[in-house]
Order: C-alpha cells, then sequence, then structure tokens
C-alpha cells in the first residue's frame, strides 16, 4: 500500500498569525521599559492596548484602563506590577479567557494559589525567568530524574533589603554593616514570601527545578554591591551544574536589576510567536 503525502502549503499562502492586544500591569522601572518598547513596535505580533496602574498616568503611550475594562480588549496580560497582582488578579486574567505572562514569579512558590490557576482557564499561564539564566537547562536536567541539592545565593546592596518585619538590631546592622551579611537563609517557598520585591529569582529556580522546598536560598546584603549576583549551584546523580551572573541594579528600583524588563520582552516575543524563537 502506498501512503499519499499532501504537500506542506507554501509559507507565503499560510495565513498570519493574529496580533495579540498586549495589556500592561504597572508603569514602573520594568513596565516602563515594556510598554514603550511594545508602543515602539519592537515586538512583532504584539501591540500595547491598555495599562493598567493604581495611579493615574501622564505619560503613558496606551490608554489607561482598569483591570475589569482591561479584560474585555485584551488577550495577554503582562504583569510587571508584583506579586499581590499575581495574587488577586491571575485566576481572573486565566478564567476571562486571556493569558498571563508573570514577572513576580515569588507568588508562585503559594502552592494554593498555583493550584487554582492550574485549574483555572481556558486562558495559559506564562513566567519569565527575570534576572537569572540556565533555567532551561535546569529544565531540561529533570527529565533525568531528580536533582539532589540546589542551592541560590543572591547578594544585593542593604538597603534594597530592607523589609517591614525586620527587628531592630537587623535593621540597624544592614544600615551600618560595612562587610556583607547574611540576612536570611531558607527554602524557595519561604524566602520570596519576606523579600517580594528582591527575590523572584528564587522561585523561577523553583519553577525551574519542580520543587520549591529543594531549592535553598542565602540572601546576603553587601555594601560593596555595585552589581546584583546570583549564584546558582545544583548537583544530581547525573550531574553538576554552577550558573552565575552580575548585573547592575535598575536607577528607578535598585530592588530589581536593569535586564529585568528585556527578560520579559525576550518572553513576550516567544509567547506570540516571534520566527525562530524557543520557549
Amino acid at each position: 500500500m502506498t501512503a499519499t503525502l499532501t504537500p506542506r502549503p507554501d509559507a507565503s499562502a499560510r495565513p498570519a498569525r493574529p496580533v495579540r492586544r498586549i495589556g500592561l500591569v504597572g508603569w514602573g522601572a520594568i513596565g516602563r521599559v515594556v510598554g514603550t518598547a511594545l508602543a515602539e513596535g519592537h515586538i512583532p505580533g504584539a501591540e500595547l492596548t491598555c495599562i493598567i496602574d493604581n495611579r493615574p498616568l501622564v505619560d503613558a503611550p496606551a490608554p489607561q484602563l482598569s483591570f475589569e475594562d482591561a479584560l474585555t480588549v485584551c488577550d495577554l496580560i503582562v504583569e510587571a506590577a508584583g506579586q499581590a497582582v499575581v495574587r488577586e488578579w491571575a485566576e481572573r486574567v486565566l478564567n476571562s479567557g486571556a493569558d498571563l505572562l508573570i514577572a513576580s514569579t515569588g507568588a508562585l512558590v503559594d502552592p494554593e494559589l498555583t493550584g487554582r490557576l492550574r485549574a483555572a482557564g481556558p486562558g495559559r499561564v506564562y513566567f519569565t525567568g527575570g534576572a537569572v539564566g540556565g533555567l532551561d537547562l535546569l529544565q531540561a536536567v529533570r527529565g533525568l530524574g531528580p536533582l539532589t541539592s540546589v542551592t541560590l545565593t543572591t547578594t544585593k546592596l542593604p538597603a534594597t533589603l530592607h523589609q517591614p518585619w525586620m527587628d531592630a538590631e537587623l535593621t540597624e546592622r544592614l544600615r551600618t554593616t560595612t562587610e556583607p551579611v547574611e540576612v536570611m537563609r531558607g527554602t524557595a517557598r519561604d524566602v520570596p514570601v519576606k523579600f517580594p520585591k528582591s527575590t523572584n529569582v528564587a522561585a523561577s529556580v523553583a519553577l525551574a527545578t519542580g520543587d520549591p522546598a529543594l531549592v535553598q536560598v542565602v540572601v546576603v546584603a553587601d555594601p560593596a554591591a555595585t552589581l546584583t549576583r546570583h549564584v546558582i549551584e545544583a548537583a544530581g546523580p547525573h550531574g553538576t551544574y554552577r550558573f552565575e551572573v552580575a548585573h547592575r541594579p535598575d536607577e528607578a528600583n535598585p530592588a530589581t536589576s536593569q535586564v529585568v524588563p528585556h527578560a520579559v520582552l525576550r518572553s513576550l516575543g516567544a509567547v506570540v510567536g516571534r520566527a525562530g524563537q524557543i520557549l
């Protein structure tokens, strides 16, 4: 018996991909870079439809809408405003039928929230690795079997790590230290909750490895840290892995790195199907 094969359609005859209508949440250090790039057409297949922010905006390149109104006109929401937005709105975004790209991955170490998001839909959720690399390799390694150890050491300027829950002794130590200080040690399930604006990298590593409780996180304050540094060390019966990155902090918001909005844009380009891009 001879099989009959249908010729592949000529590429020029294929229908064009629909343009994704983007709602951007947050007009801060990350959102401004992402929104400006979208407005200037740097991401083919993506159109900045509106911006969502709890402050009146006067310089935004797209209409400012409420979250409710945005969900009626957008099919992809890009979050660049913090973990609280993910907790409050992620499920509603997915249930509306829109997809969601999350920058504040720290919210996703909450097992109750992630359980609800897995059950939500028809929208899909994506996350970006932000200021760290090597996540694709860690995801691939999981196919060989579980890792036995994963450690993330994050080093930042002391002022970017201060939190309201810290006692007077630790607060004073951060203010006056002249050498590196270990601020906290815990798992990737615990640390992002304590540092909601500074340790999304920990959650991204946990999502890549598949087990927040396995990832040990060490947060270090260093007054000499002109660069924000993340070191990932992982090991298992199939190999050992080490990744180190050092970024310049964003001038407007030193708690985040300058590269983060560009990581969001790279992920957004992959989601909307830019030619040659692999997720």
